[in-house]
């Protein structure tokens, strides 16, 4: 049995992987969503916030996520996840698994339940992350301490870098790749290659729209902040 699971922000393009999975025989859930998420999702969004309790907040554009690597995960926390993933979990095929924004939220502990796993990491350019509302705007909505702000485009690019964040402090687990979802537009077929090599088994294609990659460009908002740059200049977006 292999379980695979999609780690990457709300609008990062992650329905793309999700469908693909689909399309490619992997069990993703008795139920899934127009965007490829696994629903219902209110059991994974609790366990959001039971793992916040232990997040502390330096202040700023500052966490320490340094506990959630060494304690004893919360009881009530895989309770949760287990709930969340029932029919995952019970499910007969050789390939399944999942995908959530939100299970980015609580990377750390996943890693730890799960070190088996596959985790595909999926990243896109924040520019075009944070032109769309999604529900993990407001980190405070999962019990998570941020700096307010009544810019709504830079309360989106404080929870793309607090999500980056925390996939830069956990180890990385055992099986894990990052794939830009613009390498996924632009190149399919070396993309999914990659993809097949890690996963061990082949992959349907399915249709892809390039007019989706670089929209921040006609974008006439704000779209630009300083604190994003190093995690951009990584990621090869400048």
């Amino acid at each position: 049995m292999s379980l695979i699971t999609v780690i990457g922000r709300g609008h990062s393009g992650t329905r793309l992987i999700s469908h693909t999975l689909y399309a490619s025989g992997v069990f993703m859930g008795r139920t899934i969503n127009r965007s490829g998420d696994k629903v219902p999702p209110e059991a994974m969004y609790d366990a959001c916030r039971v793992m916040a309790k232990y997040v502390k907040w330096n202040g700023g554009l500052s966490w320490d996520f340094g506990v959630l690597h060494t304690m004893e995960i919360d009881p009530e926390f895989i309770q949760l996840v287990e709930t969340y993933l029932t029919d995952v979990m019970r499910d007969k095929s050789e390939y399944k698994g999942w995908k959530l924004p939100e299970t980015t939220l609580v990377y750390p502990w996943i890693v730890r339940m799960f070190p088996e796993a596959k985790y595909i990491h999926w990243v896109r350019d924040p520019r075009d992350c944070i032109l769309r509302r999604h529900g993990t705007d407001d980190l405070k909505r999962y019990g998570i301490s941020y700096p307010e702000t009544d810019d709504i485009r830079k309360r989106r690019a404080i929870s793309w870098i607090y999500q980056y964040q925390m996939m830069k402090a956990t180890p990385d687990p055992k099986h894990c790749i990052t794939v830009r979802f613009e390498d996924a537009i632009l190149k399919q077929d070396e993309t999914q290659e990659r993809l097949e090599a890690f996963l061990g088994i082949p992959l349907g294609r399915v249709i892809v729209r390039p007019d989706s990659v670089g929209r921040w460009k006609t974008d006439e908002e704000n779209h630009d902040f300083d604190f994003l740059q190093e995690a951009m200049e990584e990621f090869e977006y400048c």
